[in-house]
C-alpha cells in the first residue's frame, strides 16, 4: 500500500525525523488556509499523487506552457492561483504515463533554502533477505539518469534484521554522503531514526529525496514516499487508515474487498488462479503460446462460490478481455466449489468470450461433471499447455 507525501512526512515527524512544516489541502480555500498558517515569504505547492516525477511533470489541460506538479510560490496569492491550476487536473509524469492522474490534494510547505540535495532510500532486498540503504550525492529530479548514466554515484549497502542497524551503518551513510562534521553526526541520526521507522511500520520501501542541506547546516527531508507490505496492515490500523482508493485501479479496489489479489495487465487473455506461483507460470505460458495475460488474479486456498463470481466479474469489467482461462490446481481448494462458481458466474454475467478451464486435485471429478452439465459454453483442458494453447485458439476463432 502506497500513501502520499504529506502523510509519510507525518509518519516520519513521530520518529524525530526533521520535515519542513505544511499542511494538505483539499480545495483552493484549504490550500490558502493552509499558506496562512506558514510563515512564508516563500512557499511550496506540490501535486499529491501516488507517482513519481511530479516537479518534471506536465498537466494535460494546461497545453505547453504548463508548469509541473512541484512549484515555488511567493506569496499567499500566488498559492491560491496555482492551487486553482492544479486540482482538478491531470498531471502526467514518467511514472503515470500517457494517461496521468488527476490531482485531488495538494501539499503546502514552507519554502526551504537548499544549500545541497541528496538521496536515501529504504528498501527489502529479496536477494539478501535484508534491509539496504541506497545513498547517493546526487538527489534531486535527475535521480534515474544518475543511476542510468552514473551508477559509481550511488552506493548500496544491507543490514541485517537479526543485528539490527548498528553505530557503522550510520557512519556508511554520512560516508556516503561525504558529510563532515555536525551534518556528519546528523546523518548517523538520521539513518537510525529511518531504520526505526521501516522496522516498526512494516515499511517495503521508503525514499527520501531530496534530502536536503539547508543553509544554516540542517538535514531535512523534503520528500519523502512510503510503500507497506499489505500482508502487515492488519498490525496497523492507522496507516490502513491512510489508504487512498481514488489512486488505485477500481478493480483493483474492488478486488481487495473480496480478499483477491488482483493486479490489471495490458493483454487480451483475462486469468483465474489459485496460487500466486501457478498464476505467474500461467501467465507465461499464455505469453509463450502468442498471446498476452490481461491480468494477474490469484483467487487463493479457500474461494468460495461468492469469491470466484466475484473474480469473473471483476475480470469481465477489462473491455480488453477477449477470453478466460481458469487454470485452479485444488488441495485446500475444491475443484467443485471453483466449478459451481464458474458456472454461477457465466450465467450472472451472460459470458460473451471464450472460456476454457483447467481443474486438477481435490474433488476434480466432481468439478469437471459440473462443468459438462452446465449447458455452457465451456472448454475443458487436460493440462496447462493444453489450456493455453486452447484459450489462444479460441479468441482467435471468435475475432
Amino acid at each position: 500500500m502506497n500513501i502520499h507525501e504529506y502523510q509519510a512526512k507525518e509518519l516520519l515527524a513521530k520518529f524525530g525525523i526533521a520535515v519542513p512544516a505544511g499542511h494538505a489541502a483539499l480545495s483552493v480555500d484549504e490550500a490558502v488556509a493552509a499558506a496562512k498558517q506558514l510563515p512564508g515569504p516563500l512557499y511550496v505547492v506540490k501535486a499529491q499523487i501516488h507517482a513519481g516525477g511530479r516537479g518534471k511533470g506536465k498537466f494535460k489541460e494546461l497545453g505547453a506552457e504548463a508548469k509541473g506538479g512541484v512549484r515555488l510560490a511567493k506569496s499567499v496569492e500566488d498559492v491560491e492561483s496555482n492551487a486553482r491550476e492544479m486540482l482538478g487536473n491531470t498531471l502526467v509524469t514518467v511514472q503515470t504515463g500517457d494517461v496521468g492522474k488527476e490531482v485531488n490534494r495538494l501539499y503546502v510547505t514552507d519554502g526551504v533554502d537548499i544549500a545541497k540535495e541528496y538521496y536515501l532510500s529504504l528498501l527489502v532486498d529479496r536477494a539478501t533477505g535484508r534491509i539496504a540503504f541506497v545513498v547517493s550525492t546526487e538527489g534531486g529530479m535527475d535521480i534515474e539518469a544518475v543511476a542510468h548514466d552514473t551508477p559509481e554515484k550511488i552506493t548500496t549497502f544491507t543490514v541485517d534484521p537479526a543485528g539490527g542497524f548498528q553505530p557503522h551503518h550510520g557512519r556508511a551513510v554520512a560516508f556516503a554522503l561525504k558529510l563532515k562534521g555536525s551534518l556528519n553526526k546528523q546523518a548517523q541520526v538520521l539513518a537510525k531514526q529511518l531504520y526505526d521507522a521501516f522496522i516498526a511500520t512494516d515499511c517495503s520501501m521508503l525514499e527520501i529525496n531530496p534530502l536536503v542541506e539547508t543553509d544554516d547546516g540542517k538535514l531535512v527531508v523534503l520528500d519523502a514516499k512510503m510503500s507497506f507490505d499489505s500482508n502487515a496492515l492488519y498490525r496497523h490500523p492507522d496507516i490502513e487508515a491512510l489508504r487512498d482508493t481514488t489512486e488505485e485501479d477500481p478493480a483493483e479496489v474492488e478486488a481487495s474487498e473480496y480478499d483477491l489479489a488482483y493486479i490489471k495487465l495490458d493483454g487480451n487473455i483475462g486469468c483465474m488462479v489459485n496460487g500466486a506461483g501457478l498464476a505467474m507460470a500461467t501467465m507465461d505460458i499464455i505469453k509463450l503460446n502468442g498471446a498476452f495475460p490481461a491480468n494477474f488474479l490469484d483467487v487463493g486456498g479457500g474461494a468460495s462460490r461468492e469469491k470466484v463470481t466475484a473474480a469473473f466479474k471483476i475480470i469481465l469489467k477489462d473491455p480488453a478481455v477477449e477470453g478466460i482461462l481458469v487454470n485452479i490446481f485444488g488441495g485446500i481448494m475444491k475443484c467443485d466449489v471453483i466449478a459451481d462458481g464458474i458456472v454461477a458466474a457465466a450465467r450472472d454475467v451472460n459470458l460473451q468470450v471464450p472460456l476454457v478451464v483447467r481443474l486438477e486435485g481435490t474433488n476434480v471429478e466432481q468439478g469437471k461433471a459440473i462443468l459438462d452439465n452446465s449447458g455452457l459454453a465451456i472448454v475443458s483442458a487436460d493440462d496447462l499447455g493444453d489450456a493455453a494453447r486452447k484459450i489462444v485458439a479460441e479468441v482467435k476463432k471468435a475475432a
